[in-house]
C-alpha cells in the first residue's frame, strides 16, 4: 500500500517547503522596503531615540525571519504552494491605507483629510485588518483594536516619547494650556482600558446566555 499523502512528506528537488520559502522571500522583501522607508528618519542614540530607530531594526528583524524562513524551505519538508484569495492582501492594504491617512493630516489632490492622531487610526486599521479572515467579529476586533492602541500610546507616546500623532489636530489645538500633552495621553490610554474591559464583560455575559444547542440522534437497529 502507498503511504498517504499529507501535503508534508519529502519532496525531490532543491526546494523541499516551497509555501516557506515563498513566505520568507516576501518578508525579506517588507523588511529591505522597511529600511529603505526608514532610512530618511532619525535614528538618535539610546539615551534620545529617533523616530528611525524602532522601524529600521524591526525592518531588520522581520528580514532577518524571512531568510530563517526561506532557508528552511530548502532543508526541512514542508508544505506545497495553494492558492489564495485576494480578500486577504486586500483589506491588509486597505487597513494601511486608512491608517495612512488618518493619523496624521493628508492631502489628496485638493482634499486635506483631518488628522485623527493614533487613538482614532489606530482602532480603525486593526479593525478592518481583522476582516481579511472569514470569521471576524466586530466585538472581539474592536476589544483587541482598544487595547492594542493603547499599549501602542503608552509605549510610543509616553515611555519612548516618540513624536507620534497621538489625538486629532483639533482636540489638541482646543486642549492646548488646558492639561499637560502627557497627562491627556495617560487619561486617554485608561479610558481605552476600560472600554476594552466594559466590551470583554458584554461579550463574556453575552456568551453565557447563549443557549446551548443539543443534537438530537436517534438509535437505528
Amino acid at each position: 500500500m502507498d503511504a498517504p499523502h499529507d501535503g508534508t512528506s519529502s519532496r525531490r528537488g532543491a526546494v523541499r517547503a516551497p509555501q516557506s520559502l515563498v513566505a520568507g522571500l516576501g518578508l525579506i522583501g517588507l523588511g529591505l522596503f522597511g529600511v529603505w522607508a526608514s532610512s530618511d528618519l532619525d535614528y538618535g542614540s539610546l539615551r534620545a531615540i529617533g523616530p528611525g530607530l524602532m522601524p529600521f531594526w524591526l525592518s531588520i528583524g522581520v528580514a532577518v525571519c524571512g531568510l530563517a524562513l526561506a532557508i528552511a524551505g530548502f532543508t526541512h519538508d514542508g508544505a506545497p504552494l495553494q492558492s489564495f484569495t485576494l480578500r486577504g492582501p486586500l483589506v491588509i492594504s486597505l487597513a494601511i491605507l486608512a491608517f495612512a491617512v488618518t493619523i496624521r493630516p493628508f492631502a489628496i489632490g485638493g482634499i486635506v483629510t483631518p488628522g485623527l492622531g493614533l487613538i482614532v487610526a489606530g482602532p480603525l486599521a486593526i479593525v478592518i485588518a481583522g476582516y481579511a479572515g472569514t470569521e471576524a467579529r466586530f466585538l472581539e476586533l474592536l476589544t483587541l483594536a482598544l487595547f492594542l492602541t493603547a499599549g501602542c500610546m503608552l509605549l510610543f507616546g509616553d515611555m519612548l516619547n516618540l513624536p507620534i500623532p497621538i489625538f486629532p489636530t483639533a482636540f489638541i489645538q482646543a486642549m492646548t494650556g488646558v492639561l499637560p500633552s502627557r497627562t491627556l495621553l495617560r487619561i486617554a490610554v485608561g479610558v481605552l482600558v476600560l472600554a476594552g474591559l466594559v466590551l470583554l464583560l458584554v461579550q463574556r455575559r453575552s456568551g453565557r446566555r447563549e443557549p446551548i444547542e443539543v443534537a438530537r440522534h436517534s438509535l437505528t437497529t
